[in-house]
């Protein structure tokens, strides 16, 4: 063996043997993994439901840019088409319907319109009930009519009722009767003009009838008949008295008004 053989056998053999290098593994094995991919799937399945629900709900509720659903925001206000259900109390300035469509407005009790000043007092009122319309204050309106084949019935159960325009008030029915009863008094009354009735049959009922003196020759010689002695009447003269009161007064040859003005000291 040569000089340079042995060193570097010495070398080699001086240099210290290294084992087998250990490898680790890094990351997540096992049931953890198993863990991570089901949460991750889980995951994924809920954001692909919200996603389908988020949309379901914007093709249901007709989501735009202009509202949702039939309301509509446009420059002029708020629209709304078709029906739609208020469930709390709704602050409007001006309500109306398309041209060619009605405004109908519908609840299980009573609809309610309030109308009210800038420090909040109520004035005015409409209240819609199975009894009709009701207005807690006056009402300003060019037309009243009822729906057809139903009567329009005008009533103020415990004040006045009162109608009156700057041009004359116009009340028809042209299939029907028309009719105003009150508890007290009916005035009818023109400042400036006249009060007209025109009809084939003016009735004036439940006038009283004044008494009638007949002459001294008449009841002479009726006292032989008994039976002849107050003859039916049947034709009467309507009088007036001063202060506007009519009355009837059984008719004779001449005017009876006068025998019969008793019925005025007593109006």
């Amino acid at each position: 063996m040569t000089r340079e053989q042995y060193i570097l056998a010495t070398q080699q053999n001086s240099l210290p043997r290294t084992e087998h290098p250990q490898f680790y593994p890094v990351g997540i094995y096992g049931w953890r993994k198993r863990c991570l991919y089901f949460f991750v799937l889980l995951l994924l399945v809920t954001m692909i439901v919200n996603l389908a629900m988020t949309i379901w709900i914007l093709k249901v509720m007709n989501f735009t840019v202009d509202g949702m659903g039939n309301l509509r925001v446009t420059k002029k206000g708020i629209r709304l088409e078709g029906i739609s259900e208020f469930l709390l109390p709704l602050y409007v300035k001006e309500i109306h319907s398309r041209k060619d469509s009605p405004l109908v407005l519908q609840s299980d009790r009573n609809v309610t319109v309030n109308a009210r000043n800038h420090m909040g007092h109520l004035t005015g009122q409409l209240t819609v009930g199975t009894e009709g319309a009701v207005f807690g204050h006056s009402v300003e309106t060019p037309h009243i009519r009822a729906e057809p084949s139903q009567d329009l019935k005008l009533e103020s159960p415990t004040r006045s009722l009162v109608m009156e325009a700057p041009r004359g008030v116009q009340v028809s029915a042209a299939a029907g009767d028309l009719k105003a009863t009150c508890r007290k008094e009916l005035h009818l009354q023109s400042t400036e003009g006249e009060i007209f009735l025109n009809a084939d049959t003016i009735r004036l009922g439940n006038l009283p009838v004044g008494s009638f003196s007949y002459s001294s020759s008449t009841s002479s010689s009726s006292s032989s008949s008994p039976s002849s002695s107050a003859p039916r009447q049947t034709i009467y003269e309507l009088c007036v008295c001063p202060s506007g009161k009519l009355y009837l007064s059984p008719a004779g040859a001449g005017s009876t008004c006068q025998s019969s003005s008793n019925i005025c000291l007593w109006s």
